[in-house]
């Protein structure tokens, strides 16, 4: 199955308590339904000390995001954007299955 969003891809967040912000796709979790976005969604953990040369405190991390709630960052125009796909022929004369942006058709993934 294909998705329409991958890791390393620019996102800005739709709804919750970070919406309007972007960042990177860290992975993918729960078979791509959620995403980890760098410093997005930041939780609070307390971690107690576990050897007795190991510190204690509180720890910050990202916690996974609904992929409906996170919306592809176009790199041309910097807005989020619908995804959809389209067969391209390339180089070698194999067809391949790429992104593209809904509104304008430009081709996300690169074709060799």
């Amino acid at each position: 199955m294909s998705k329409k969003i991958k890791k390393g891809d620019l996102v800005q967040v739709l709804a919750g308590k970070d919406k309007g912000r972007t960042g990177k796709v860290l992975r993918m979790v729960d078979a791509g339904k959620k995403v980890l976005v760098e410093q997005i969604n930041i939780h609070r953990l307390h971690r107690k000390a576990r050897n007795s040369n190991e510190q204690g405190g509180i720890i910050s991390k990202e916690a996974p995001l609904d992929t409906s709630n996170v919306a592809l960052v176009s790199p041309s125009t910097g807005k989020p954007v619908r995804v959809g796909f389209k067969s391209v022929t390339d180089s070698k004369g194999v067809e391949r299955k790429v992104r593209v942006v809904h509104k304008t058709d430009e081709v996300l993934d690169p074709v060799s």
